[in-house]
């Protein structure tokens, strides 16, 4: 990605669209874009995550699962990989331990 766009789309999050080759998968604008929208949702799900570990008080490791399930399904825009690289950037965010994350049952998504 190595155009005159100055936001810098990190190797973790190129790694969701670049196949086995290493060449993406995507245009890179379309890569630049997804990106920008899941760093953003991890930034939003701070607070949401924060509050549920105050109110609700389950495991950090609890929430980021139930956050990636809700990810997981057709309706929330994002791929399974993508929500994935989302909870992942989300602990990183919180400082907390990411668990081991179950891969989602058919997400598939269109956008």
């Amino acid at each position: 990605m190595d155009d005159h766009n100055q936001i810098h789309v990190p190797p973790s999050f190129l790694a969701v669209y670049t196949d086995a080759r290493g060449r993406l998968t995507e245009k890179a604008d379309e890569v630049r874009s997804r990106y920008e929208l899941c760093e953003d949702l991890a930034g939003h799900l701070v607070e949401h995550a924060q509050t549920l570990y105050h109110v609700q008080a389950p495991s950090e490791a609890e929430i980021l699962r139930r956050i990636h399930a809700g990810l997981c399904t057709a309706e929330s825009g994002v791929s399974a990989p993508e929500a994935t690289w989302i909870v992942t950037r989300l602990a990183e965010l919180l400082a907390w331990q990411c668990p081991e994350l179950a891969p989602a049952k058919d997400a598939t998504v269109t956008y």
